[in-house]
Formats: C-alpha cells, sequence, structure tokens
C-alpha cells in the first residue's frame, strides 16, 4: 500500500509512455521524432547493456531458474480458472508464461524467434467466412480480422527487421518464391538484413527429413544476429558466439536483439526524451466526462502517489498488465460472457504447443553450441496451406527443430522409461545428455466466448488494486489442430528412426495447466478491429472510448497466430506511431467514427 496519501503533481508532458520494453521504446523514437517532451514509466528496476557484460548473465540458478529477469507474483499476481464455475486462485509461481520485468521487459529475455503474420492470419474469419462451410465454426468461437491488411503493415515489419539485424532467408520476395525461404510466407520487399545463423546438426537431419517428406525447410528468422550489424538508429550488434543463454537471459555478447541493444541507447541521448524506474501506474485518469485522458496516476519507489500530467497516454506495458491498467481505469466496457458484451477483456487466447524429444545412440549433438532463434522450420500446416477443414478444425502450425541450450540443470532430456530420480535417473542423464534432438509446434490459438480477462472479485495487490484473473481452457477445435500436429510430427520421427522418443501434446478432456512453461505468448483482450461493439481499439490502436489513449501490446491480436507474436506487435506499433505523427497530433480526436 502506498505510504502516502497526498499526490504529488509533476509538471506535464506532451506525452506518458506506461511501460519501456519494445513497444514503449518504438513509441519513445517515433514521438521524440515528432517533436514531442516524452516521459516513460517503468514499473521495475533500470536495466542497460552494463547489466548483460560477461559473466554475469551466464547464470542458469538465477535467471533460469529463479527468474530474476521476470516479474514476481508477489507484485504482480494473476489469478486463473478454467471457466465461469470455478474460482480463480492466484499464481504463486512463473510458470505457463514469464512477463519480463524492468526496462526492455520481455524484450530482453525473448528467445528471438521474429516473425511476421501471413497476409491470412491478419483476416482470419474473412478468410474462414470464404472457405468454410456456414455452421463449421462452432458458435461461441468469436476470432476476428484485425481491421489492418498485410500491405499495410509490410513497410513496418521491413523496417522493424532492420532495427532488429534479422538473420534469415527469405522465401518470397515481391511475389518470387526464393530456394530454402518459406514459399508460404506473405510478400517482402526485401529480404533479411542478413544471411542465416549457421545450422547445428539437428537442423541439417531435420532439413533433410522434412524434404525427404515434400514438405520446405527453411531457417529460423532469428534475432541473435549472424553477423556484425548497424541498424538505422545507429545502434550497433555483434555475431552470435553460439553460448546457449538467450531464453530467459540478458544477451552477454550484444548479438540477441533487443530494446536495449537496439534503440534504448539512442533514445536516452535525445533532449525530449526521459523516463523514470519503479514508477508502478495505477490509473489512466479521466476528465470530467470520461473522454479524454488527463495523465497517469503511478506509485514512486518510496511509496508516494504522484499524477503525470499528459497530452497523449502511450499504454505499452506488457499485454495482460494493459488489459489490466484499462480495466482499473474504466477505459472501456468491461467484457461480460454470459450476456455477450462490452469489449475489454474479450477474446483472450494463448498458444496450442506440442513437442518430441527423439534419443539415439549413434549420433553426438553438442548441447553447448546453442542459440536461442537457431533451428529449421516448416509452414506446410499453416491456416491456408492445406485443407484443414477436412481434419475438423481451423488453424495451423508450423513445426520446428531447435537447439536452444545446454544448460545442465534445465536441459537434461530423459527417455520415457527411465527412472524419475536417484540414481536411475543419474545413469539416464549421463548416458543421453547430448544424445537427444528436440522437434515442437507452435500453433494456433482460436477465441471463444468463454475465455477472457477480468478483475478478480477476490483477490487484490500490495497497492488494493483487484488482481487480473484470467478464464481460460482449452477447445476441441485446438486440440484436433494439435492432434493432426502429432502426426504429422511422427512422420518426421520415422524418417529420422531414433532409439526411442517421448511425446508431449494436449488430448481430448485436457485442461489448461499452469504448472508447465508452454510461452509467453499471451494475446487478447483489449482488441483492435472496425467494430467499437466488438473491439476495444480501432484498427490504429486507439481507445475507441478515449481518443488521446493508444495501447500497444499483443493484447490487440483478436485470436492468437501461430507465429511468434514479437514482430506483429512491433509493426503495429510502427503503424499506430504514423497514424498518431500523421493524423492524430494535426487534429486530435478520433481516427475513426463509431
Amino acid at each position: 500500500m502506498a505510504s502516502n496519501s497526498t499526490v504529488i503533481r509533476k509538471e506535464p508532458v506532451d506525452a506518458v509512455i506506461v511501460g519501456l520494453g519494445w513497444t514503449g521504446s518504438i513509441m519513445g523514437m517515433e514521438l521524440t521524432d515528432a517533436g514531442l517532451n516524452v516521459l516513460a514509466l517503468e514499473r521495475g528496476n533500470d536495466r542497460t547493456n552494463a547489466d548483460f557484460t560477461y559473466p554475469k548473465p551466464a547464470d542458469e540458478l538465477a535467471y533460469g531458474v529463479r527468474m530474476e529477469m521476470m516479474q514476481r507474483p508477489s507484485q504482480a499476481a494473476i489469478t486463473i480458472r478454467r471457466n465461469l464455475n470455478e474460482t480463480a486462485l492466484p499464481n504463486r509461481y512463473l510458470t505457463s508464461f514469464l512477463p519480463g520485468d524492468g526496462v526492455g521487459g520481455a524484450g530482453v529475455h525473448w528467445t528471438g524467434v521474429l516473425y511476421r503474420a501471413t497476409p491470412v492470419e491478419l483476416k482470419l474469419k474473412s478468410f474462414a467466412d470464404e472457405h468454410f462451410d456456414k455452421g463449421f465454426l462452432p458458435d461461441d468461437m468469436t476470432i476476428q480480422d484485425y481491421g489492418v491488411s498485410y500491405e499495410e503493415l509490410e513497410p513496418h515489419y521491413d523496417f522493424f527487421e532492420k532495427v532488429c539485424g534479422i538473420s534469415g532467408q527469405a522465401g518470397n520476395i515481391n511475389g518470387q518464391l526464393i530456394e530454402g525461404g518459406n514459399p508460404f510466407e506473405g510478400p517482402r520487399a526485401n529480404p533479411y538484413p542478413l544471411p542465416p545463423l549457421p545450422g547445428t546438426y539437428n537442423n541439417a537431419l531435420f532439413a533433410q527429413a522434412t524434404k525427404n517428406l515434400g514438405w520446405h525447410p527453411y531457417p529460423y528468422p532469428s534475432a541473435n544476429v549472424s553477423q556484425a550489424w548497424k541498424n538505422p538508429y545507429g545502434m550497433q550488434l555483434g555475431p552470435c558466439n553460439f553460448c546457449g543463454f538467450c531464453s530467459k537471459y540478458g544477451c552477454l555478447n550484444y548479438s540477441k536483439s533487443s530494446p536495449q541493444t537496439c534503440i534504448l541507447d539512442a533514445l536516452k541521448r535525445r533532449e525530449n526524451f526521459a523516463y523514470r524506474t519503479n514508477c508502478e501506474v495505477t490509473r489512466v485518469e479521466l476528465d470530467s466526462d470520461g473522454k479524454k485522458a488527463t495523465g497517469v496516476t503511478y506509485i514512486d519507489g518510496d511509496g508516494n502517489r504522484v499524477f503525470q500530467p499528459a497530452e497523449l497516454v502511450i499504454v505499452a506495458s506488457y499485454a495482460l498488465n494493459n488489459v489490466r491498467l484499462l480495466l482499473l481505469s474504466g477505459i472501456g466496457k468491461p467484457y461480460d460472457p454470459v450476456a455477450n458484451t462490452g469489449v475489454v477483456g474479450r477474446n483472450y487466447s494463448y498458444q496450442m504447443t506440442g513437442s518430441i524429444d527423439m534419443f539415439f545412440d549413434d549420433i553426438e549433438f553438442n548441447p553447448f553450441v546453442a542459440a536461442g532463434a537457431n533451428g529449421q522450420v516448416i509452414d506446410d500446416f499453416s491456416p491456408d496451406t492445406f485443407d484443414s477443414a477436412r481434419h475438423g478444425f481451423i488453424g495451423g502450425s508450423y513445426i520446428y527443430t531447435a537447439q536452444g541450450s545446454g544448460a545442465p540443470i534445465s536441459n537434461t532430456p530423459t527417455p520415457g522409461d527411465a527412472p524419475k530420480w536417484g540414481s536411475g535417473w543419474k545413469k539416464a542423464v549421463k548416458d543421453n545428455y547430448g544424445h537427444s534432438m528436440s522437434m515442437g509446434t507452435t500453433g494456433t490459438n482460436m477465441a471463444y466466448r468463454d475465455c477472457y480477462l477480468s478483475l478478480d472479485p477476490n483477490y487484490r495487490d500490495p497497492n488494493g488494486d483487484p488482481l487480473l484473473r484470467m478464464t481460460l481452457d482449452w477447445h476441441d477445435n485446438d486440440i484436433r489442430m494439435t492432434r493432426f500436429m502429432r502426426e504429422r510430427m511422427l512422420e518426421i520421427v520415422r524418417e529420422l528412426n531414433p532409439r526411442s522418443h517421448v511425446e508431449g501434446f494436449k488430448n481430448f478432456g485436457d485442461h489448461y495447466d499452469t504448472r508447465h512453461y508452454q510461452s509467453t505468448h499471451n494475446v487478447g483482450g483489449a482488441i483492435m478491429g472496425t467494430d467499437p461493439s466488438t473491439s476495444a481499439l480501432n484498427r490504429y490502436l486507439q481507445s475507441w472510448d478515449v481518443h488521446n489513449v493508444f495501447v500497444m501490446g499483443a493484447n490487440a491480436f483478436p485470436q492468437n497466430m501461430q507465429h511468434n507474436p514479437t514482430g506483429t506487435v512491433a509493426a503495429l506499433t510502427y503503424w499506430s506511431a504514423k497514424a498518431i505523427r500523421e493524423q492524430y497530433l494535426k487534429n486530435p480526436g478520433p481516427l475513426m467514427s463509431a
């Protein structure tokens, strides 16, 4: 609880940004470019590139086990339930997903897989209406189009890829298919900035096996850069040395694209930008008629309650936190799944994943040569590349192999018949370490009427505010999708012929289980669209209800795509910034009519 009931009032700024991760950093550059006086407020501690100098980040116990770069549940718990009849309970440990904490946010500890959405993923409902029989989609499925097209976002994808120095192999440049790339991707104006990372042996095995099956392998689009790179902001990155400390870690080699390596040092040099840390924003404050924000209230590191006036409010924290802040601030009508009314909290979705670990006697992999986004992938089973309706679902998944880390605490796969503890387990780890190869799926998750976010009626945070409540469980459409992908992965297993393999796929009757990490691809809850009755934000990420509030992040996704969200989150941020600079600042007000 804040120790001081007196509210301190700060000097006004043109724009205040809530959160200083990828989206806050991008908006900081764009709005200072426009000449605005910009202030960013970050709930966590400061993090600079100096925090990632060798050997500090190479600490599996601190970062891989104790999660020192993540939000602490004691300060930012989320209550979780699987249906409307359950009482939600708060998460006490970070397991299922890992929101970042401090300057840079999740952009510091992410793995580095940087995708674009496909044209179809951005207009999934229109695609379904055109290609699926009427009545095929379940009545409780609430998928929507984004309201923005791939063609509109392509220049922003292109620019962000240059900001990050992405390594990869293009598969479609201006409609011309390129051998070795992804033939199913949307057309690119330019190749990737850098060539793909060098491949490890698992990549070669996967590529050959999938080619044998008639599929189209390509290298992961990687934010672990393959060569030295100087980006458009003048920031420099060095080539990845395959240390393996990527996911959950800050990069010790300036090789993984992050807000720190790509944007923040350039942004901090601007005289019209400032930021404050340990400032937890609790409300976006509104004027008397509730139609315009007057600024934000936050609690500083000393427990003081502070009001920061601003003409423009950019909500740019983690997706789940963005939704909670809108609900606490009374911006937009909260979603009610029973009445099917309201918009804030609607269409929360997650990710449908699966995995297979294969064990070999005569193949030696080197787990100490690893990078987060070092892998081979196929997109042959994306939402629009095969007849998914024949198999009973809408959606799809990419299938990949990756060699991410040889960390000895968390990366000790063993065969299914191995003991789970004791000397037998130790022997199994010794015998199989370096002899296993993993494959996985990252698949779509559709939006449903009963999967949503709301404020919890029972649990509160240390400031006395309600926690965010998540209501989520799996639906048959997505289970059918992941079971189909399992069969495709088993075809790869038969090609590779390992000694044994271990599967991890959801089945019918399984429920959402918070005990196991899956991904940090939480999306929805404050979604974008062109209809204010079914979206909280318009196509420019502007609140329909409060015109000087713009909300950045994966909360804008109407459902989850198969591809990792960061590239689309960034492209949408640049898209929104363009609208703010070219339209809103010249004539402040709604950019679309309700």
